[in-house]
């Protein structure tokens, strides 16, 4: 029995190889590998994609509620980092689709279940924080230009002043940065994690080492994934329907194509 037939909760201790180099052209492949996957499994795809997109409206919905909508935009920038956790179960279903092997709900969220006694929820942590320390750094960076002052009802009017230009110029860098890292982190730890007996620590270097091996190429991935996320979230986060189950399998395949062993 060969590696990729053993199920991932009971896969032997693994050494990740050195990553691969790869090219546009094989973002594309993955690209096309995912949305074949999720033609030939759309309900889970569409599931999965369902807790993603039901938190992202409980979300809004609070914001809305307390009158600080425009706080949502902030969290809205910081919420596609939950992007790689949501889509583990996605992980799952092209794992096995990619092995022929049997495709269920008992089967698949079996193994979801099953990474509480893993690695996988170290990473969701390391996730949940990178998200918070966001949301603080956003307010701090609006307390900095604008001090005390209270949010306007029109917000466009604030951010079209001097402070607010600068506020917007800052925070782009200090967010961009912040997102760098955490996808350099987290692209390819998730899959890597669920597929093969590693931790997370160990995880996130390799994702780092795959991310310098491919700056480019990677680079052009992260831009994809947070252009599509971007549109998706657009029309009330229904577009995630989509976007997230054909991005969860595309990663999956360029998982499998940098560190296929």
């Amino acid at each position: 029995m060969s590696d990729q037939d053993i199920p991932a909760t009971q896969a032997a201790a693994f050494v990740p190889p050195e990553p691969r180099t790869i090219t546009v052209g094989d973002l594309r492949r993955v690209l096309t590998l995912g949305l074949a996957d999720f033609k030939r499994a759309p309900v889970f795809g569409l599931a999965f994609s369902l807790v993603y997109v039901l938190g992202g409206l409980v979300l809004y919905s609070v914001f809305l509620a307390s009158g600080q909508s425009w706080w949502f935009i902030p969290i809205a920038v910081g919420f596609p980092l939950f992007a790689p956790f949501a889509a583990t179960g996605l992980y799952e279903v092209s794992r096995r689709l990619e092995q022929g092997a049997g495709l269920n709900w008992q089967a698949v969220a079996g193994c979801v279940l099953a990474q509480k006694d893993r690695q996988v929820p170290s990473m969701a942590m390391v996730i949940m924080l990178a998200f918070m320390f966001w949301v603080f750094v956003a307010h701090t960076i609006f307390a900095l230009f604008f001090g005390l002052r209270p949010i306007e009802s029109s917000m466009l009017d604030m951010l079209l002043t001097g402070p607010g230009l600068m506020m917007l110029l800052v925070g782009g860098v200090i967010g961009g940065a912040m997102a760098a890292v955490m996808f350099a982190l987290t692209v390819i730890s998730l899959p890597l994690l669920l597929d093969k007996e590693i931790d997370f620590i160990t995880a996130m270097i390799t994702s780092f080492k795959v991310v310098l091996h491919n700056p480019v190429v990677m680079m052009l991935w992260a831009a994809a994934i947070a252009l599509l996320l971007f549109i998706g979230m657009i029309p009330g986060f229904l577009g995630l329907f989509v976007v997230l189950p054909v991005l969860g399998h595309a990663t999956w395949h360029l998982y499998r194509a940098v560190l296929n062993d």
